[in-house]
This record gives C-alpha cells, structure tokens and sequence, in this order.
C-alpha cells in the first residue's frame, strides 16, 4: 500500500513505507506511525548481524529473535553458531558469510574482547558499503571508538558504539544500553535498542518513543559516548563492588575477640576483646538489607543470594579480574583533575588479589628483618 506523501525509510535491510496514521506492511515488516506530533510508535522486525557469542552475545541474539528480529550469527565457534541456528538464527561461517546473507543496508553488532575489537572492525568495514551501520557492543576505550568512528566515515560507514550492562541476566531483564554514534544511525536501530532494553517491565522498551532512558537505553551523544559512560558506569561497579566487600569482610570479623590470638612480638594485640564477639550471618544481614536500606541494589540481591547458597565462596579462589574500563575511567580523572580516590583503591586492591603486590610485600617482610630482625609469621 502506498499513498501521496508518504514517506519511504529504510530500516536495517528492509524498506518501510510511513505515512501518519496509516499501518503498512513491509515484506515481514509492519509499523504504524501515529498521528501525533511528540509520539511516534513504531514496531519493526530489522534484519541484524551478530560476531561474538559469548555469554552476553549469545543471549542478545536469542532476546531479539524472541521480539522478532531476523539475527544472522558468527563465532570462531561453530557450536555456538550451531546452538543459534537451532534456535532459529541464520548462520555464518566467516563474516563475508555473514555480510552476504544480509540486506543493505546492513546491520552488524560486535561482541567481542577488547583486546580483537579493532581488528575484526577494520576486517569488517573493508567488506562494507556506503549506509552500513558497524555496532562495538564490547567493553571497548572509547578512544578507539572515536578514532574508529572518524576513519570509518569517509567510507560511508556508520560506527556507532554501544556500553552493555546487564551480563548474564539480560537475556531475562533486558540489558542497560549507553549509546554513542551519529543521531540518524542510532535512528535507524532504535528498534534492535528497544528489543534489547528492559522497557518498563523487563519485556522491551516501545521504539519509537522519545523517553528512552526510563526504558534502559539513551543516545549519550557523538561516536565514543556510549563507550565514555559505560566506562565510568564500570568504574563505579568497582567501587561499589569493593565496598561490599570490605564492609562484609568487615562483619566476618566481628568474632575475633572468640579465637585465640598469638601473644608475641609480631602480632598486634586486640584490645577489648569483649567487643568482638559477635558471630555474624552474613547471608541474613546481606538478605535484610535489601528490604528498605539506602544501600539495597541488584548487586546486593545477587549477593544475598550468593552467600545463602555458599556461605564460606568455597568456589572462588579470591583473584578478581579487571577488564581495562577502571583503568581508563582513572586515566580519564588523572588528565581532567577530578579526583577519584574510590575508584582508585578499588582498582589497585584488584591487582593485589591477583598477587601484583607478592613483590613489593616481599621487600616490606625483608626490610623489617634487616633493621630488626623480624621473622614472618
């Protein structure tokens, strides 16, 4: 159906007629545009391309097809290829494949390691055309974004960076999406951003709408944005994660006054030990606080729920990983001068657990047996 005036937009691979108050169909596309000057609804099926699944890849690729889309799959692994395609993706073998079973213009989302992202974007843009869009989904620097995003544009190549929040839960909840990229590419993908969103009860957001942030995702501003907030988002993951953890570190102690304490020269006494007497449950504590305290959050309920099932973590050994955004979000406050002294600690007591500090404790326990013959203990 077409009428004078109407107005033709392409979406992903797929060309859409609009036209006010009218509902139209597309090849499986079907959108209606309503007759109202601030609100616009719309409900396409976009065409999408996926490299990398992985545990959060895998789980948007199925969270899209659930809202409908059309989702052509690569990984290096092609039981994870094969798992998709069961569950009704298209798979690919390598990404020529993949740009292949696409309609321009094109869609491809990346979900892989920082470490590779650049590479396999570079790989990518020399096999695209003019009007693609290229999408980093990863934890990438948001430098790379800017640079990517500047020499990808001569081409006719879109680069628009998305920060992804939700891990392993998304798929479920929806995923918090920080977008970064020219206005008119993230336009165009608003459907697949409202799909992969919470929306308001978890099921999606309504594309089309201009209050996106409430639904789970915002267009931050120019290429490298999405990636700049969701660096700083991921630095302030660090410094409430540690913070948790000191303070239950904290409580765990609270018995100390119970035990037996080495009464010697290389331990420190424990004045009032009547005052450290208190055996804790930490799975109770973590569970009231997250009915009615100012610090309950989605990372408390996952705690809570951690420490019911494996009170003492008997499966983690204690070495926390850091992906490289602490370390950015840090340089960032170094070279505007905003202090970040959270942020900081929490980082650094990172490395430590990975036994970064073995070294330098090492000279500290050397020292002290130099000047005073201090033993170890």
């Amino acid at each position: 159906m077409r009428k004078s005036g109407a107005e033709q937009r392409p979406v992903g691979g797929l060309h859409l007629i609009l036209a006010r108050g009218l509902t139209l169909e597309a090849g499986e596309c079907r959108v209606h545009v309503a007759n109202h000057t601030n609100t616009t609804q719309r409900s396409a099926h976009m065409q999408l391309g996926m490299i990398g699944l992985g545990r959060m890849g895998a789980n948007m690729v199925r969270r899209l097809m659930q809202a409908g889309h059309h989702c052509v799959v690569h990984d290096l692994d092609p039981q994870s290829v094969a798992d998709l395609v069961a569950e009704g993706a298209v798979g690919a073998a390598d990404i020529g494949e993949l740009l292949s079973k696409l309609d321009k213009p094109r869609a491809v989302w990346l979900m892989l390691p920082a470490a590779i992202t650049g590479r396999i974007a570079r790989q990518l843009a020399a096999q695209m055309t003019p009007g693609d869009i290229l999408i980093d989904g990863g934890n990438s620097n948001y430098r790379d974004a800017v640079d990517l995003a500047a020499e990808l544009a001569p081409g006719g190549i879109a680069y628009v960076d998305v920060g992804t929040s939700g891990g392993v839960w998304g798929l479920e909840r929806g995923y918090s999406l920080m977008v970064g990229g020219a206005a008119d590419a993230v336009k165009r993908l608003d459907p697949i951003l409202a799909a992969l969103s919470p929306g308001r009860d978890g099921t999606g957001g309504t594309p089309g709408t201009e209050d996106t942030a409430s639904q789970g995702y915002l267009h931050c501003g120019p290429a490298g944005a999405g990636h700049l907030v969701k660096m700083v988002h991921n630095g302030i993951e660090y410094g409430i994660m540690a913070a948790y953890a000191e303070g239950l570190n904290i409580l765990k102690a609270a018995n100390a006054g119970s035990e037996e304490r080495a009464v010697d020269a290389e331990t420190a006494p424990l004045h009032n030990p009547e005052y450290y007497r208190f055996d804790i449950d930490l799975a109770a504590v973590t569970e009231v606080w997250r009915h009615g305290s100012v610090i309950g959050s989605w990372l408390l309920d996952l705690t809570a729920q951690t420490l019911k099932d494996d009170a003492s973590l008997s499966r983690f050994g204690g070495k926390v990983s850091d992906s490289g955004e602490g370390r950015w979000t840090l340089q960032a406050a170094i070279e505007t001068g905003v202090p970040a002294p959270v942020l900081s600690s929490a980082l650094f007591n990172r490395f430590a657990s990975r036994d970064n500090d073995a070294f330098a404790n090492k000279l500290l326990s050397a020292m002290r047996y130099s000047f005073g013959g201090h033993e170890e203990k």
